[in-house]
C-alpha cells in the first residue's frame, strides 16, 4: 500500500519553490490547485477555460516565485491574486460580460475549499469574511474574487466611489485584525 506523500510547512515549501524544486512545485500545485481551480471557474463560468486558466495560473507562479515575498503577505493570498487575474485578463481579452455575483457564490467557493485544501492559517477565511457587513462583504466579492474595478462595484452597487474605497479599506482593515490576532 502506497503512503500518502509528506506535506511540507509552507515556509519549507516556500523555501524549496525559491531554489526552483520541481517536485515542490508539484506538491504546491496538488495542494493549492482545487482552491483556485474554483475561483477560476466562478470567475469565467466555463469549466474548459478555467481548467485551461489554472494551468496558465501555475506557469505564471512558477516564472514568477522568485517574486513572493512573506513578508508581504500568506503564500494562498498571492497565488489565489495570480489565478483572480489571470482569469479576469482572460474575461477582458475575450469582452466577456457577467452578471453580479451574490455574497454568498463566493463564500460557498471558498467555504468548501478552504475547509479541505488551505492550512490552517487561512482555512476561517470564509467564516472571517461572514463576519463583516453585507455591503463590505459584496464589495470585496466584486473587487477581489470577481475582477470588478472599484469603479465598476461602484455601478453594480449603485454607490458612490469614494463609498466602495472607504468600505474596502475598512473591510480589509478589519481582516487584518483577525488574522494578526491569529
Amino acid at each position: 500500500m502506497k503512503r500518502p506523500a509528506k506535506r511540507h510547512s509552507e515556509q519549507v515549501l516556500i523555501t524549496q519553490l525559491k531554489q526552483r524544486d520541481e517536485a515542490a512545485f508539484e506538491e504546491l500545485y496538488r495542494y493549492y490547485s482545487p482552491a483556485l481551480y474554483g475561483v477560476i471557474r466562478k470567475i469565467v463560468r466555463n469549466e474548459e477555460a478555467a481548467r485551461d486558466l489554472l494551468q496558465d495560473t501555475f506557469i505564471k507562479i512558477w516564472q514568477r516565485f522568485a517574486a513572493y515575498d512573506p513578508e508581504k503577505g500568506r503564500l494562498f493570498t498571492w497565488l489565489l491574486n495570480i489565478a483572480r487575474n489571470t482569469a479576469i485578463d482572460s474575461l477582458r481579452r475575450n469582452q466577456f460580460t457577467q452578471p453580479m455575483p451574490t455574497n454568498e457564490t463566493i463564500l460557498s467557493v471558498l467555504g468548501n475549499r478552504l475547509e479541505e485544501e488551505i492550512n490552517q492559517e487561512t482555512m476561517d477565511m470564509a467564516d472571517q469574511i461572514r463576519l463583516l457587513d453585507d455591503n463590505q462583504q459584496a464589495i470585496l466579492n466584486l473587487v477581489y474574487f470577481f475582477g470588478y474595478t472599484q469603479e465598476e462595484a461602484a455601478q453594480a452597487l449603485h454607490i458612490p466611489l469614494g463609498t466602495v474605497k472607504t468600505r474596502i479599506r475598512a473591510a480589509l482593515r478589519r481582516l487584518r485584525e483577525v488574522y494578526s490576532d491569529g
